[in-house]
């Protein structure tokens, strides 16, 4: 199982800020591999969508919020590969839908809308009963792809970038909000390299029981690992600005700014977060002279569209 992908461009910023730290700064760029199911998304699918197929399910069903990659990128992957998709989405229904369910629908995917109490409880057995009894076989894939398929995946995301530039890196940063995608990283890594995580969620160190959890997990299953332990990591959870989705004035400066000068686009929900961590750390001196940092750029920029139009409308409230 395939998709036609553009090679991920790994892309080197030239930027006074890193250039005074004495740090080497790449971008590996996931959001170009794909124009649909691009970033992480598709590492955190491909083996959930491979499982399904061996064992003949014909639909998909799966978790996620109104501005969801994780259901943008599932409906299309579901498409291409002949799935019949559902999408349970957080919260109420609500009309025109928003760019990102717009194109889930286009997609073929249909909707089916759970109150917030509801949705807590999506990785209970009781819920996946209910959704068992409502739809029939469905093959369920978690909200963001975190389960150890999703883990396997994300294992995958470096190699070819580290093969690229000739050298290992000294960190990865990637934003974070399952934490699968960390999980992955850490086991593709060597020691001496690090994994940086920065969650886009408040008080993100919770995050650290749900990546042991996940690596604990996947060592002690038969899917393969790199690495029989995982590369140091850490959390840093100061840079989530107000919470999940929520943005600022300040962060949509930085990001505009950003595009110009190193026509990077990022996305607000995750990569403008991390990247903005990235260089106020570099300001501090976090990292010492000599290092070389690889930023994931994850995708994710269909969110942004929406997320324009929602404060566009709320500034003319």
């Amino acid at each position: 199982m395939s998709l036609t992908f553009l090679p991920p461009p790994l892309q080197q910023i030239n930027s006074e800020i890193a250039r005074h730290a004495g740090v080497e700064l790449y971008v590996l760029r996931l959001d170009l591999m794909h124009p649909w199911v691009n970033g992480n998304k598709w590492f955190k699918l491909k083996y959930n969508l491979l499982e399904a197929k061996e064992k003949n399910f014909t639909t998909l069903l799966t978790f996620g919020g109104a501005y969801s990659n994780h259901i943008y990128a599932t409906a299309a992957a579901g498409n291409i590969f002949g799935f019949r998709t559902i999408g349970v989405i957080r919260g109420e229904e609500r009309l025109p839908l928003n760019p990102t369910l717009n194109f889930a629908v286009q997609q073929g995917m249909q909707l089916v809308y759970l109150n917030r109490e509801m949705y807590r409880q999506r990785n209970t057995p009781a819920l996946e009963e209910y959704l068992q009894q409502r739809f029939g076989e469905v093959f369920i894939i978690p909200e963001g792809g975190s389960n150890l398929n999703g883990v396997r995946g994300c294992t995958e995301i470096i190699a070819d970038a580290m093969r690229t530039a000739g050298y290992a890196f000294d960190h990865i940063c990637v934003a974070c909000g399952t934490a699968t995608t960390l999980a992955g990283i850490a086991l593709s890594l060597h020691d001496g390299q690090r994994a940086i995580a920065f969650p886009v969620l408040k008080n993100g160190a919770f995050l650290a029981q749900e990546i042991e959890s996940l690596l604990t997990n996947y060592l002690a299953s038969d899917l393969p690992s790199p690495y029989t332990s995982p590369a140091s990591w850490e959390l840093i959870c100061d840079y989530h600005f107000g919470g999940y989705a929520k943005v600022n004035d300040e962060l949509l400066l930085f990001s505009q700014q950003f595009r110009e000068e190193h026509g990077v686009p990022l996305d607000y929900v995750y990569t403008a977060k991390m990247f903005y961590g990235v260089m106020d750390l570099l300001k501090q001196g976090f990292f010492y002279k000599g290092d070389s940092l690889l930023l994931l750029h994850t995708g994710g920029l269909q969110g942004n569209i929406g997320m324009e139009e929602s404060l566009q409308r709320f500034s003319q409230i």
